[in-house]
Formats: structure tokens, sequence, C-alpha cells
């Protein structure tokens, strides 16, 4: 009786949780004059994709999605090298200064990001990065770095070094004996704080906005913010505004489903390794 209580609870948690992407879905593809009836329609019945055209039409949406993707996709990668060899650095050897160096990265996690945001934009600006995907991909990265050293340090630590010792002793070099033993245990782990920094740089909003002001190097969210803003000019029209959201959300939704299986055993690993 008690697993069954638990479990219908757990059902509606998760329909609680799912509810507000589903009124999302739902409200996109019906037209503004049934969503502004009092009574809530829960089925898209008549429904269309005239909201997702409406919102497409003008290409602006595709211009800020390959600049998302662009800068995502380069704060992923970024992420991960650094990350890795630090985190393979502070797990695997022991140097001067090893110490001072993972204090120094978790008094990093400590800063409030809001409180550099001049120093950032007077560094871009000095280095003529602002409006450029180049810099706030860097400041995504200098950002995202120190959380994913800390997650990709419990699985390198995992992983007991004994693997790799033994597999020199067959012939192996260490480069092979890490590429071939270490590197493929690691994987789910990287997976996992490959969907952290991605999550992180797809959806960050502050920074954008005050790094990128030209309306020509936009992410998505400053996108969505700026179609609300035009949408706000008029009588909004909620229909097309949660269509917007549906395509931001789209691209880390395939995203996920490409990474499922890594990410969870990743994460349940780093759990128990950490």
């Amino acid at each position: 009786m008690k697993r069954t209580l638990l479990g219908l609870l757990a059902i509606v948690i998760a329909i609680v949780w799912v509810f507000p992407v589903y009124w999302m879905l739902n409200s996109s593809l019906l037209p503004s004059v049934v969503l502004e009836q009092t009574t809530p329609t829960l089925l898209p019945v008549g429904g269309s994709f005239k909201n997702f055209a409406s919102v497409t039409e003008d290409g602006s949406f595709f211009q800020a999605l390959g600049i998302s993707l662009t800068v995502a996709g380069l704060a992923v990668v970024c992420c991960l090298i650094f990350a890795f060899l630090a985190a393979l650095a502070i797990s695997r050897f022991r140097f001067k200064g090893r110490r001072s160096f993972v204090l120094a990265v978790l008094f990093i996690q400590m800063l409030p990001a809001e409180g550099m945001f001049i120093a950032q934009y007077k560094l871009m600006g000095s280095l003529g990065l602002l409006n450029s995907v180049i810099g706030v991909s860097i400041i995504y990265i200098a950002a995202v770095v120190p959380f994913t050293i800390w997650m990709l340090r419990g699985f390198v630590a995992g992983v007991p070094a004994d693997l790799e010792e033994a597999a020199m002793v067959d012939g192996l070099s260490r480069t092979q004996a890490f590429l071939r033993i270490t590197f493929p245990l690691l994987a789910p782990g990287l997976v996992a704080s490959g969907v952290y920094a991605f999550l992180q740089a797809w959806n960050e909003f502050t920074v954008a906005l005050v790094i990128l002001q030209d309306t020509e190097t936009q992410t998505l969210p400053l996108w969505l913010r700026g179609f609300i803003q035009q949408s706000s000019s008029r009588a909004i029209d909620w229909g097309e505004v949660m269509a917007a959201s549906t395509l931001v959300a789209v691209p880390v939704i395939i995203f996920f489903l490409f990474v499922q299986g890594r990410m969870t055993s990743g994460l349940v690993s780093g759990a128990v390794k950490g």
C-alpha cells in the first residue's frame, strides 16, 4: 500500500510538473481568440501551425537560433576540454599549488555573476568583442568551467589509476592506456557535464543582455524578449508568444533525446563516485 501511494504521489507531481509544458504546446496551436476566452481549452481541437509560421516568417528566429547553437557549441566543447584536463591534473597528479588551485576553483564558484557584469563589459569592450559570438562565448566558458571541473573531478577520481598501470604493464603507453581504458569509463561523466554546460549557455539571459546589444547578434532568449516586446506594442497574441517559447525549447529537447541514456548513467555515477 505504501509503495502504491508513493507511486500515485509521484504521478501527481509529474503531472503538475509537465502541465506548464503541455499548456505552452497547447496554446501555441490555438488562435488568440480562443485563448482569450474565459473557458480554458485543454485540447487543441481545430488548432493549426499558423502561430509558428507567423513567428518564423521574418527570419530573425533562424538567425538567433544559429547564434545560440554556435555559442552553446563553443561553450560545451571548450568547457569539456579545459575542465577535463584540469580534473585529470588535480585527481591524478600531485604538484605544487594543487591545493591553491582547488580552493581558487571553489572560490570562483561563490562569486555572484551579477557582480562581474561591469568588469566583463569593460573587458569585452577593450578587446573589441562586444556584440560578438566569441566575446559572449568566452564569458560563458569562464562561468561554466569551475563547476564542470568539480563534476568531472568526481568521475576521474572514481576510476582507479591501477587500471592504467595494469595496461601499461601489458605494453601500452600512458597515452594509449588512457585512451583505451580510462577515457571510455569517463564518457558518461563527460556527457553529464556537457549537458550542464549546454543548458547554461543556451538559457543564459543577463550576460547576453549586457554583451549583445545589437539586434543582429542576439541569442534566442534575447530574441524571445524582443519578440514579446514587439507583441506588447499591440494586443499581445499569446498564441504566437507560446509558439515562440516552444521553438526556443525544441533544440534542448532534441539534445536531451540524443544524450538521455548517457546523461542518466553519468549523473548516477557521479553521485556515487563523488
